[in-house]
């Protein structure tokens, strides 16, 4: 390992993640995705209590606390000012057919600087190209044009070439910055371990239609908001390529963007950038809009693209597309209650049970452990299975779903993946909708990008992107 990434840069601070937990006397933190627990010695547990007082790690051991908790994903990194300077940066729009959201994006660039030093606009076989080219003549913009449309893959492509900077800007024509974006994305980079940042993407805060509202708390764009390092098995699996900032080298060392892929290109980016060795982060302090779809039908098609992703992900990356990861306890203790119904609560009881001594067996021959803690900690793990399974039903195996309804037990599943869950999350993040209409989006929503997913499937003639993985545990220690 290398001494960038074993320690954290001098200077930067931490802060612990929403979810760790903290024991008190400081030497025990549950949390971080993967989930685990972690046992501190008394001088590390002395080293965390100053980094959470907001001291900075200047010191060997601090940084290298520092950063094995923020690798962990239980703790955070909290940039001093500085980083790469703007004017050290290219901005990259990729757009089609969009003049509109092309000016009121670059008006927004003007409105909140300081602004990228350059602009570079990937014009990608519009059929009203003169309007895109006035434009960014207009904004001083260096325009790169396509007759025929190859795709956003290309058009960023063709982009982040151009670009002489060191690092790239990535935004959509359909998205809008606001006051201070750029610095605090730019001050990550300071950190040579990372290639690559992003903000979160947001749908404008509009008192609207019930598809403006829907928008607003389930857009796919938004990864919600709690930071994170991007990748499978985290919290954020991804970012999107809407607003990326990413290092220009770490984009010529990789080939850039998969021109192959139409959708996804984004998610394949990540993942390979992860893959190679560097960190990707998800900063949502700070926010840009990405405009609604402006009809239920454009949003159907959008949920129904992002599906068919779902495959071609799948054959470049088998290890990291799966529909639902699920601790195999976990699959067993719901799979008793759904069959057997009432009868199955005591089986199901057992196996939980079963997986808490376990759980509790191990943790408690490294110290800290007490029942309470890690009976939270099970039941944590057995309520996310059973939502994400939920999640899992509706959004890649709702034809099967809809087909075991003729049994008791599929009616029981059924009402659990299409009713309940929609209503746990709605009582959850509390929108600006009511719940039948939450309901009733959240099933179109996911049924497009279910139709999506067997799309994919059909004409990449392979199940992989179906297939669940089952995990030993649900957590782990270390």
């Amino acid at each position: 390992m290398s001494a960038a990434a074993e320690l954290l840069p001098a200077g930067f601070g931490i802060r612990l993640d929403a979810r760790t937990r903290c024991s008190a006397d400081g030497r025990t933190l549950t949390g971080g995705s993967p989930m685990r627990r972690l046992r501190l010695s008394v001088p590390a547990a002395n080293l965390l209590a100053s980094l959470r007082a907001g001291e900075p790690a200047t010191n060997r051991p601090a940084r290298q606390l520092g950063r094995r908790l923020c690798e962990a994903g239980m703790a955070h990194p909290v940039p001093p000012p500085g980083g790469p300077e703007p004017a050290e940066v290219t901005c990259v729009v990729p757009v089609r057919d969009d003049p509109d959201g092309l000016a009121a994006l670059l008006e927004s660039l003007v409105a909140s600087p300081p602004a990228p030093g350059r602009l570079v606009i990937a014009e990608d076989g519009s059929r009203r190209p003169d309007a895109i080219a006035d434009l960014a003549q207009r904004a001083g913009a260096q325009l790169i044009r396509h007759t025929q449309a190859r795709g956003p893959a290309a058009a960023r492509n063709e982009g982040w070439r151009a670009a002489g900077t060191p690092i790239v800007a990535f935004l959509d024509a359909d998205v809008e910055v606001g006051p201070g974006w750029l610095e605090p994305l730019l001050a990550h980079f300071a950190d040579p371990t990372v290639a690559a940042v992003a903000p979160r993407v947001r749908a404008p805060a509009v008192a609207g239609s019930t598809l403006d509202r829907f928008e607003r708390h389930c857009s796919p764009l938004d990864m919600g908001p709690l930071p994170s390092i991007a990748g499978p098995r985290r919290r954020v699996r991804y970012v999107p390529s809407a607003a990326l900032l990413v290092r220009r080298d770490v984009l010529e060392a990789l080939g850039g963007f998969d021109e192959d892929l139409r959708v996804g290109e984004d998610v394949d980016l990540v993942w390979r950038t992860g893959a190679a060795g560097w960190t990707v982060r998800y900063e949502p302090s700070i926010v840009v809009h990405h405009r609604n779809r402006s009809t239920w039908v454009g949003l159907g098609r959008q949920r129904y693209s992002y599906g068919t992703s779902t495959a071609p992900l799948a054959a470049r990356h088998p290890a990291a597309v799966t529909p639902l990861e699920i601790p195999s306890w976990s699959l067993a203790a719901w799979a008793a209650l759904v069959v057997r119904g009432r009868k199955g609560v005591p089986p199901a009881a057992m196996v939980v049970s079963a997986a808490l001594r376990r759980l509790h067996g191990t943790l408690a021959e490294r110290g800290g452990a007490t029942p309470a803690g890690t009976a939270r900690l099970v039941l944590a793990t057995q309520l996310a299975s059973g939502q994400r399974a939920a999640v899992a039903l509706r959004r890649t195996w709702l034809p099967l779903l809809l087909a075991a309804t003729a049994w008791p037990w599929g009616r029981r599943l059924a009402l659990a993946a299409l009713v309940v869950e929609p209503l746990a999350s709605w009582l959850t993040r509390r929108p600006a909708l009511g719940p039948l209409r939450w309901t009733a989006a959240t099933l179109f929503s996911d049924a497009a990008y279910c139709a999506g997913v067997w799309r994919g499937a059909a004409a990449g003639r392979s199940a992989a992107a179906l297939r669940p993985r089952l995990i030993g545990r649900s957590a782990t220690d270390n």
